[in-house]
């Protein structure tokens, strides 16, 4: 008897929870049928009874947000044409560069997050990097390994597996005790060649982009700097998207036939992890033969310059007032700062104000400055260039005070005020001031 011909189901496009970047709405735009309307938020809801399942909306979509929804008597149909496929057609021969390149590829499994960590302290960025290394690495059914180098280093190992490591990889000799290039991109590539990790991640920190770069080069594979999001697709490639050209498109790069994929990552664009107390797991001591006498660089003494030292940090701030070319000069951030102080936090700015001079570039927040992610973003004055979006979307609570009410910044806002800053923002500090006092 012959098999009924089934018709492909074409299914139906969704919003994948929590990964929208609020682009500038291209799916609404692409879509042929106007099944697509946007939110407050920016973000897209997809009509049912319209949409026609053509896909166009999932493969403009930058952040791979949007996916297509097959319900459970559509996706039996797809199995059953892909099961009528794969019987009608001959296995494809792979020839003689693919199969050694399958072959290269499967030597190489697990997830590797490097430790950065300088006279006693762990940089924060390597714990964040343990979060989506988890993910990534739940993904592969692989370990999530932390890889530690220095001197004196065992008490990070207790803190990675707390932190999500499965293993974790300890180099503790006293030639390490000071980051230079030389010795630890000698010892990380020791440990690449002889442990082969499919994924190696790293804080795009001064010590992370210096080594990375190294290490990229010397085992000759790919490396995307400064990424923004990661994820794993069904050949095991890393996904690593990050801003591209000026921040106005989001790219998604794959390295398919190198190993290992690489990757670095701003501070605070990942969140930071649940710490689990008494996590332990595997750890694995290495040690890597190199002279203090062969290395041509020397440590004498660290000198912080106490302007450097004394500098405020935004990135660790909880509560950030920022202000943009709308503040029209720089006696007006006392004003921000008045509010700051009231909040408990610190003044910051958009690249527009740096520019202009008003702010001092470690205040700056956005692509070409920090990333942060505090509990509250108040944005004063601020346009909402993408540029700027990208550095602080990730904020728990975003107010945004500005007279264009198109204003872009309005996109991202939990909470919007159009009118003048000029009177909102004294109005805001009077009244925290009077609410402290009260209680």
């Amino acid at each position: 008897m012959e098999n009924k011909k089934l018709k492909k189901p074409r299914g139906k496009a969704r919003l994948l929870e929590g990964k929208c970047i609020s682009c500038g709405a291209r799916c609404q735009s692409s879509c042929p049928v106007d099944a697509i309307v946007m939110t407050d938020a920016g973000e897209p809801v997809v009509s049912n009874k319209k949409c026609i399942g053509c896909v166009k909306c999932v493969k403009v979509c930058p952040a791979t947000a949007l996916e297509m929804f097959f319900t459970p008597e559509e996706q039996k149909i797809l199995d059953e044409l892909a099961a009528q496929k794969a019987a009608a057609e001959p296995e494809e021969e792979l020839d003689e560069e693919e199969k050694k390149l399958q072959a290269l590829l499967k030597k190489y499994r697990g997830v590797w997050v490097f430790v950065e960590q300088t006279e006693g302290e762990a940089a924060r960025v390597s714990w964040e990097l343990m979060g989506v290394g988890a993910e990534l690495a739940k993904s592969l059914s692989v370990d999530l390994c932390g890889v530690i180098i220095g001197s004196d280093i065992k008490k990070f190992a207790v803190d990675a597996f707390e932190y999500g490591a499965d293993k974790v990889y300890l180099l503790d000799q006293p030639v390490f005790e000071y980051y230079r290039t030389e010795p630890f991109l000698d010892a990380v590539c020791y440990l690449i060649d002889k442990y082969k990790p499919e994924i190696c991640l790293m804080g795009a920190s001064g010590w992370g982009r210096d080594l990375a770069g190294a290490v990229a080069t010397r085992v000759k594979t790919g490396l995307t700097a400064d990424c923004t999001g990661l994820a794993v697709d069904v050949r095991r490639n890393l996904m690593q998207t990050r801003p591209a050209f000026g921040g106005n498109i989001m790219a998604t790069i794959m390295c398919d036939k190198f190993r290992p994929q690489m990757s670095t990552v701003r501070p605070h664009v990942m969140p930071l992890p649940p710490r689990t107390s008494g996590r332990r797991g595997e750890v694995v001591r290495e040690t890597f033969d190199i002279a203090e006498e062969s290395i041509f660089k020397k440590v004498l003494d660290i000198i912080w310059d106490k302007k450097v030292k004394d500098a405020i940090d935004i990135t660790g701030a909880e509560f950030i007032v920022s202000g943009g070319r709308g503040l029209m000069g720089r006696e007006n951030f006392s004003m921000l700062q008045e509010l700051a102080d009231e909040l408990g936090g610190v003044v910051a700015g958009s690249r527009g104000a740096v520019d202009l001079g008003w702010l001092p570039y470690e205040r700056q927040v956005g692509q070409t400055g920090k990333t942060v992610r505090p509990k509250v973003y108040v944005a004063c004055g601020i346009s909402g260039a993408i540029q700027h979006l990208v550095g602080m979307q990730d904020s728990e609570v975003i107010i945004a005070i500005n007279r264009d009410k198109d204003a872009p910044i309005f996109q991202v806002a939990t909470y919007g005020i159009v009118g003048d800053l000029f009177q909102v923002v004294p109005a805001l500090t009077k009244r925290i001031r009077e609410l402290k006092n009260k209680n």
